[in-house]
């Protein structure tokens, strides 16, 4: 198979598992705890993780043997990823009210009454 081809299918690959990455880290961390991350992180974990299963594949494919140490050190590279992507995405669970905290009681009820006042 000529190079390019293979390079083609691995640029293909890469911008799957961009959208693939995204759609599940919202369905399964729910999107409005990804709303509240910084851009950066959500772009780093992304990018980080396509790269990562790019690189698993064109190890896989490059070897003899599909599961050689560069595979196996991808997919552990990959674990830590989604691993850190689980930990950013249960801090901004658990921090998500404490802006709100800070803008003021928001919660409080104010009553107004238009009666006359007794003297």
């Amino acid at each position: 198979m000529p190079p390019y081809i293979l390079r083609l299918a691995f640029m293909i690959e890469f911008l799957v598992a961009l959208v693939a990455i995204f759609e599940t880290w919202s369905i399964v961390g729910g999107q409005s705890h990804l709303d509240l991350m910084p851009w950066y992180a959500k772009l780093c974990f992304v990018m980080g993780l396509a790269l990562v299963t790019v690189m698993a594949t064109a190890a896989a494919v490059s070897h003899e043997h599909a599961w050689n140490a560069k595979t196996i050190a991808c997919v552990l590279l990959a674990l830590m990823l989604a691993a850190g992507m689980g930990a950013t995405t249960y801090y901004f669970h658990l921090h998500e009210n404490d802006d709100q905290a800070l803008g003021g009681d928001d919660n409080s009820i104010t009553s107004l009454d238009w009666r006359e006042p007794v003297r």
